[in-house]
Formats: structure tokens, C-alpha cells, sequence
């Protein structure tokens, strides 16, 4: 899978690339990044990338050509939407013809990307999204900055907008890089299957808590059926907390989960002996 990411500041992923499970992802193969400044398809004087937004208002807006060129140089794809019929007539029967389909396999640049801008205007992310966007062989993410990106990029060549909350900053680029771990931490072969399924959200609770040495510190002590070693009852207990901590903390996705899981209500009913109200 390739993931690339369109910035005014590419020396902010460079760290976060290094990092071990992102390292691992790219030694395996899972995973490839392309860490685009798209400043340099600005090609204006000063690679100028914002200016004033039409109507008014404050802020500054990026500017559309840097991106309009990224897209049509890097995938013919975009190309090809302006061929008319006869041409494309032409090309089809080229690649039929065209021994092993070379043609296609060679040139992958064909393939629409899955296109996503961050930005605080989009959907919420979530554990599903992050799944269904693992999925994808090539993924472009804007990342926005100042007040906003021109909305005919959007238009254009935009598939889906993405959040990472209620809330603004300064850039897309923390949200791009929560996309890139988020995606890249679930590919199979990066970490230990087993390790993810316990993560929260994976089977629509929170997680369960952790603990590990030393045994006591400061009078708070490691549950004892932890020390136990009956596995039986560690998952049971394990179970039972990251239901409790969802009800503390997520009811929202523990009411979820009550309405469209029986098997979850009746295993619920019978750990904590009572129906949900």
C-alpha cells in the first residue's frame, strides 16, 4: 500500500517515519510513503501557495494550481478524463491487445488514488474508516493549513474528508500523521494481530487496563488474578473492565453495542447479573 501526503512542511513526517512501527511497515513492504512538499508545483515566482479569499474575511486560502499540477503529472488517470470517446476507443483496444497486459500492470499510475483532505470540516474518524482505508492500495492525503484549501481541489479531486475531532489546528498535518500510524499500525504483518485486537474500538469497547511491574507501588497493587496465571479468569476479567471503562467513558459505544450485539447482551447480563437500563 502506498500512502502519500501533500504538505507545506514535509520535515515534520521525517521523524515520525523513523519511528519503529512505521520503519517496520516499510522494511516488510506493507507500506510505502511519499512525502510530497507541494510547494514545489506551485511553479509561480515565489512558489506563492495561499492568497486572499474571494468575498473577504480573515486568513489566507491555498491556492489551487500547485495541486491541480501534482495530480495531473503524477496520474494519468486525470489525464484521461479529458479524452473523448474515440480516444479512449483507441487505448482500450491497446491494452487488449498488448501481450501479458503490460500496458496496465507497467503503468500503475492509471489507477485512481483514494483522495482524502483532513480537515475539521469532514467525517469523524474512526476505528471502521481506519479498516476500510487499510483496504486501499493508494491513498493521496491533503494537508490543509491557514483558513482553508480552495474548494474547487475538493471538488475536483477530493473522494472523502476526513476529522480527527471537534476541534482546530494549526495544520492537517498532525491529522495526516494519525492517518499514516493509524492505517499502517493495522497492516497485517506490522505487529502482532493478537496486539491490536485488544485495542480499543477493535471490537467496539474501549480497551481493558494494563498493568505491569513492580507488583505494589504506593499501596496500589496489581489485581491478583493477573498473578494468578488462570487465563480463564484473566480474560473474564479483562472482559468485565473494558466493559466497565466503556460504560465510564464511551456509554455512547457501550449503548451501541447493547442494541446490535446479543451476544454481547446476554455475555453482559451474565457477568454483571443484571440487564442494562
Amino acid at each position: 500500500m502506498k500512502i502519500s501526503v501533500l504538505t507545506l512542511f514535509p520535515e515534520v513526517f521525517e521523524m515520525y517515519l523513523s519511528q519503529t512501527i512505521l520503519q517496520r511497515a516499510i522494511e516488510l513492504g506493507k507500506m510505502e510513503y511519499d512525502i510530497v512538499n507541494i510547494r514545489d508545483y506551485a511553479r509561480n515566482k515565489h512558489n506563492q501557495m495561499d492568497d486572499m479569499p474571494f468575498g473577504g474575511g480573515a486568513g489566507m486560502v491555498l491556492k489551487p494550481e500547485a495541486y491541480w499540477n501534482y495530480f495531473q503529472e503524477n496520474f494519468d488517470f486525470y489525464g484521461r478524463e479529458n479524452l473523448n470517446e474515440e480516444s479512449l476507443d483507441r487505448e482500450n483496444n491497446h491494452e487488449i491487445g498488448n501481450e501479458n497486459e503490460d500496458f496496465k500492470s507497467e503503468n500503475s499510475k492509471f489507477e485512481k488514488p483514494h483522495v482524502i483532505f483532513v480537515t475539521p470540516q469532514g467525517k469523524t474518524l474512526n476505528h471502521q474508516k481506519v479498516m476500510e482505508l487499510a483496504k486501499k492500495e493508494e491513498l493521496v492525503i491533503i494537508s490543509g493549513r491557514y483558513e482553508g484549501l480552495d474548494e474547487r481541489v475538493i471538488e475536483k479531486f477530493v473522494d472523502e474528508e476526513i476529522s480527527i475531532g471537534d476541534y482546530v489546528l494549526s495544520s492537517g498535518d498532525l491529522p495526516s500523521l494519525v492517518l499514516l500510524d493509524s492505517i499502517s499500525r493495522i497492516k497485517e504483518g506490522v505487529i502482532k494481530k493478537e496486539s491490536f485486537e485488544t485495542d480499543s474500538f477493535y471490537n467496539g469497547l474501549l480497551g481493558f487496563p494494563q498493568y505491569t511491574r513492580p507488583v505494589e507501588i504506593d499501596g496500589y497493587e496489581v489485581p491478583e488474578v493477573l498473578r494468578s496465571g488462570n487465563h480463564a479468569k484473566i480474560d473474564e476479567f479483562r472482559y468485565k473492565k473494558a466493559i466497565e471503562k466503556t460504560i465510564k467513558n464511551r456509554k455512547d459505544l457501550f449503548e451501541k453495542k447493547i442494541l446490535e450485539d446479543e451476544k454481547f447482551k446476554k455475555e453482559y447480563e451474565k457477568l454483571f447479573r443484571g440487564k442494562f437500563k
